[in-house]
């Protein structure tokens, strides 16, 4: 009865520690396209037009010109960048790029997807993608590791013949990550995030000044987590109650009755 009682408190236990994990790691419904995605790009990226995870933004370029867009990245996400290039009826063939960059403009590698794509003469579009490694919450100073903040992308065609340059192109790109969650988590955070600017407003902020230096104002829907939780916890505590359990049943199983048999004298 009483090992009974003991595997039913630790269900509980288990029950209680689990659900906000699975909870976290339901996905979250995407933006509506229609919700403030920008209908251009940035030339440079300090011009970068910014979108949120989500959404997908638009923009009419010319082939030959360079294409930025800017979305934030927090820790335990591993961004999904999608791009689609919409060409003229007529044309050669044209080879397109679209690289990822940090908020440190360090470019980024991709670790699987079409990041390099040559659209034979007269498709009418051609399709990119580029899956990131996951973010990580801090990383060594040497490192090239992904880190909290914004994310720059830069769509241009790479091999085009002259006579192309100049021709209309359409272009749409989209942001989207799957949560990796605890498997990614590191003991370390960033002061601030790997946003242009932050640092200067943070130091306006304690000196009181109105004026706002930052030049990207996105950041996740629920802020930057920095890497402060993760379900890592979550499996830490239930590692910690099975191993309570385990101990409490190897005593009660092993102590056995609990009385001294007597024996008879003389025996």
């Amino acid at each position: 009865m009483r090992i009974t009682r003991v595997l039913s408190a630790t269900a509980l236990m288990f029950g209680l520690a689990v659900a906000p994990a699975v909870a976290d790691s339901s996905p979250s419904p995407s933006a509506s396209e229609d919700s403030g995605a920008p209908s251009q790009a940035g030339t440079s990226f300090r011009t970068a037009a910014e979108f949120e995870q989500g959404q997908t933004a638009t923009a009419s370029a010319s082939t030959g010109d360079y294409l930025y867009w800017s979305f934030p990245a927090d820790a335990g996400q591993r961004p999904t960048v999608k791009a689609t290039v919409k060409l003229p009826d007529t044309h050669a063939a044209e080879t397109w790029q679209i690289d990822v960059y940090d908020g440190l403009r360090r470019r980024q590698a991709c670790q699987y997807g079409a990041q390099t794509r040559t659209a034979p003469a007269n498709a009418a579009s051609v399709e990119l993608d580029c899956v990131l490694r996951t973010v990580r919450a801090w990383s060594e100073p040497w490192a090239d590791d992904p880190l909290p903040g914004t994310y720059y992308i830069r769509l241009t065609v790479v091999d085009v013949p002259t006579s192309d340059l100049g021709l209309p192109v359409g272009a749409e790109v989209r942001a989207d990550s799957k949560d990796v969650g605890g498997a990614a988590a590191v003991d370390g955070s960033l002061a601030e995030p790997l946003v242009p600017g932050v640092a200067v407003k943070s130091r306006e902020d304690e000196e009181s000044s109105s004026a706002s230096a930052v030049l990207s104002s996105i950041e996740p829907e629920d802020g930057w987590a920095s890497g402060w939780w993760s379900d890592r916890w979550v499996w830490t505590a239930i590692g910690g109650a099975l191993a309570a359990l385990a101990g409490v049943g190897g005593y009660t199983l092993t102590r056995g009755s609990g009385r001294p048999t007597r024996v008879p004298p003389g025996a």
